[in-house]
């Protein structure tokens, strides 16, 4: 068998083919496929050169196939179904999908904004199998290769940010989280008072000072952190009995202080801090991805009421 090198070969010519034996006639297959019969007449010829067969032999007054035309006719139909699964969107059917979700985060956030989406990705895809990834200091590697579809992180990428994409779900301010027995808890804290408090860090990269630290520099201040913690969900706990002061987001403060001896206070007036902005962010691998693509919108439409309550 004589190898053939596809690159050479006009793959238009395979409609044409196709077309020419459906209808057997050169005219009607130009009507078939909306082109002049002289087009069709030269596609013929090619293909015949190409095939090294008439692939149109005359009977009586009209046309048939020949014997490898006959041969090929299933082959052809079928190459260019497959064909046309390639070229077209993959449709996505929630309630048939048994395929794995992937996402990371930190185990709070997790907790605040994901039961209410789990929920609603049951009732809509119950075969999708949902895995929740624990969180690496440099997740954004997890989604660079594609260990995990998105990640709810409120840090931004360091290197290839045009790799990654983002939508907002939720936005908080900063609160300080104390035991209510703390001194500082009876009355409005001062500037002062803060810097000199015992003070508690959440530190997710586990590198280096935080943010609070960088702003208190600017004042001129330094306070004393006692206390380093990997994750929010053990602050409760740490923080219960002690004169620690964390200074955290209110979304998760208010979680915190529930069914504790916690209580949340305001931040000295001087500090003019930003909001802290959570996002989805996923990879541009999965961009176009139908299932990414589905639950991308059920996320955005869930994660944004979850983060107005």
């Amino acid at each position: 068998m004589r190898e053939v090198n596809l690159r050479s070969v006009d793959l238009n010519l395979l409609v044409v083919l196709n077309a020419l034996i459906q209808e057997r006639h050169v005219s009607k297959a130009a009507e078939r496929l909306q082109m002049s019969q002289p087009a069709v007449s030269r596609a013929l010829q090619r293909l015949r050169q190409t095939l090294d067969d008439p692939v149109l032999v005359r009977v009586g007054t009209g046309y048939d196939l020949s014997a490898r035309a006959e041969t090929l006719r299933p082959q052809l139909a079928s190459l260019l179904r497959n064909v046309e699964q390639i070229m077209q969107a993959d449709q996505f059917d929630p309630k048939q999908y048994r395929g794995v979700l992937r996402l990371t985060g930190l185990d709070l956030e997790l907790i605040l904004l994901m039961p209410e989406v789990l929920q609603r990705l049951r009732q809509k895809a119950p075969q999708l199998r949902v895995e929740i990834v624990p969180q690496i200091p440099e997740h954004f590697e997890l989604l660079e290769q594609g260990d995990v579809h998105f990640s709810i992180t409120g840090l931004n990428p360091q290197t290839g940010q045009d790799q990654f994409r983002r939508f907002e779900i939720a936005r908080t301010g900063q609160i300080c989280l104390m035991d209510r027995d703390n001194p500082l808890a009876a009355k409005e804290m001062s500037l002062e008072a803060y810097a000199k408090a015992s003070h508690g860090l959440v530190s997710i990269t586990g590198k280096g000072p935080g943010f609070m630290d960088d702003e208190l520099q600017k004042m001129g201040l330094k306070r004393q952190v006692m206390l380093r913690l990997a994750n929010f969900l053990s602050v409760a706990n740490f923080c219960q009995g002690t004169d620690l002061v964390f200074t955290l987001p209110e979304i998760i403060g208010r979680y915190l202080v529930k069914d504790s001896r916690l209580v949340l206070r305001p931040l000295p007036g001087e500090f003019r801090l930003p909001q802290v902005v959570l996002y989805l962010y996923w990879h541009e691998r999965f961009h176009h991805d139908p299932m990414c693509r589905w639950v991308r919108g059920e996320l955005n439409q869930a994660l944004t009421r979850v983060s107005q309550v």
